[in-house]
């Protein structure tokens, strides 16, 4: 009896050990990342207070080779040439105080990606997703690959709110328009040829992990078909998700062809419903999601949508090139500065 408690006693203080070591062991890694990537920072940045302007010379250039040569016969390969130009670009595209907060988080690897990225706003947009939803170096690279930012909502906004919804998203507030895309890509249920609504929805209950990792990290699956009973008809809505970092429940509408104006009234009617039915006090009202096989722009920035927390976005069965994208953002900037422009004028007017 006495070598049975002793047994037990012994168990109980291993577990609590094993834990401390672990986190201890957690806070080194933590720590070492952290005050190597500062050591790295602080290398390129002082090439770079030394030289200033000629560490992108030809000149210059020379110069950082030579002590690269000096750094690996002393320190390892861990200084090659490369790796210094690295950590010249790291400096250059973050300052002091930025570098520091940042750190804390992403490892050197992930500044390392984030630099490839020329255009500030969105090497800010990789860099704070993958501080919010805990990105490793392998997804920030397949999301830079799938084009997420310009598929994401916010894309299409002026580059100064893009800014400041990205510079006031943490991991517990974030905005809807970082959370939704414009486009999804569903090539993965291998549909082709004609299909119906039921078809694809299928196919997303089938693939139901897959389509969740497009839609993006904290979406929960609640419902399939959630009847909707009102005056004595039901309706159906195709999907209903819970989003836990937007608090909200979401509710998804599948639907073939173009995005039609009277989608909007039936969501408006879903969203009603579950904001007096579903929703809990503690939760935010629900947001609606009308996916469409064909996109058409225009309507949707006219009708204002994403005023009435209900977002439509096309999605692909197949995989199109990264210009494709590209020219679909292109579109969508266009008429939203188009619909500004003629706000602006009508204001002008009426003030006159």
């Amino acid at each position: 009896m006495e070598i049975v408690n002793i047994n037990n006693k012994s168990n109980q203080l291993l577990q609590g050990i094993e834990h401390l070591i672990e986190q201890t062991g957690r806070q080194v890694a933590v720590y070492l990342n952290t005050t190597i990537s500062r050591l790295y920072w602080s290398i390129g940045n002082y090439i770079i207070a030394d030289m200033q302007h000629e560490a992108h010379s030809q000149y210059g250039q020379q110069i950082v080779a030579t002590l690269s040569q000096q750094l690996m016969e002393k320190f390892g390969k861990g200084y090659s040439y490369t790796a210094i130009t690295r950590m010249i670009k790291v400096a250059e595209a973050y300052p002091e105080e930025m570098f520091a907060t940042v750190s804390q988080t992403l490892s050197w690897s992930h500044f390392i990606e984030l630099i490839s990225i020329e255009d500030s706003t969105k090497r800010l947009f990789y860099q704070q997703m993958s501080i919010v939803e805990n990105w490793s170096v392998r997804t920030l690279r397949q999301k830079q690959d799938s084009m997420v930012f310009e598929r994401t909502a916010i894309a299409a906004k002026p580059e100064d709110e893009i800014i400041q919804a990205l510079h006031t998203t943490t991991k517990t507030n974030i905005s809807p328009d970082l959370v939704f895309k414009s486009s999804y890509i569903l090539d993965f249920f291998g549909l082709s040829g004609y299909y119906s609504e039921k078809d694809l929805e299928d196919a997303i209950l089938h693939n139901l992990e897959q389509f969740i990792m497009e839609l993006g990290q904290d979406f929960a699956f609640v419902e399939r078909q959630k009847r909707i009973p009102i005056d004595s008809v039901d309706y159906s809505l195709d999907l209903l998700f819970f989003h836990r970092k937007l608090n909200r429940l979401i509710a998804i509408d599948l639907k073939l062809g173009k995005f039609q104006p009277k989608y909007k009234g039936q969501m408006e009617l879903y969203l009603k419903y579950l904001q007096k039915h579903d929703q809990q006090p503690h939760e935010n009202s629900p947001v609606g999601l009308l996916l469409c096989s064909e996109g058409n722009t225009e309507h949707i920035e006219l009708l204002m949508l994403d005023e009435k927390n209900i977002k439509v976005a096309q999605y692909l069965t197949a995989l199109p090139d990264k210009q494709w994208f590209i020219d679909k953002l292109n579109k969508s900037i266009a008429i939203a500065q188009q619909n500004v422009k003629s706000v602006e004028e009508k204001s002008w007017r009426g003030k006159r």
